[in-house]
């Protein structure tokens, strides 16, 4: 199956999640070569937005992503890969296993009944 790279100007947002637990560990960009490159070598590769380049992750931290299934969504325009984590398991550039690590505050949060989502 094909992604729609035309809806973000060439590139498809890829969610990165670990096969094993679960956890959302990241969100890059891919182009078109990047994907192909994803699929053919079995670790991630993105698409720098900034320097204008591909990068596969952990080619210099060694903290690589080897995927182990890649999904993409009904609309065709956003890639899920699952992965295995290579390496201490430090995905993000911080330092930390995950990006997602700054909770942001909802309005109503001291509802009873709300449960806090596990990291």
């Amino acid at each position: 199956m094909e992604i729609d790279f035309d809806k973000m100007q060439g590139l498809a947002p890829a969610v990165i999640q670990d096969a094993a637990t679960g956890e959302l560990l990241m969100v890059g960009f891919m182009n078109r070569e990047a994907l192909e490159m994803t699929l053919r070598t079995g670790f991630a590769t993105f698409y720098s937005r900034t320097r204008q380049t591909l990068w596969t992750k952990g080619e210099t931290s060694g903290n690589r992503l080897e995927v182990v299934a890649a999904w993409t969504d009904c609309d065709r325009d956003t890639v899920l890969l699952r992965v295995r984590v290579l390496g201490t398991g430090k995905v993000c550039h911080t330092g930390s296993r995950s990006c997602f690590t700054q909770e942001l505050p909802l309005a109503g949060a001291a509802l009873p009944g709300k449960e806090e989502v596990q990291r």
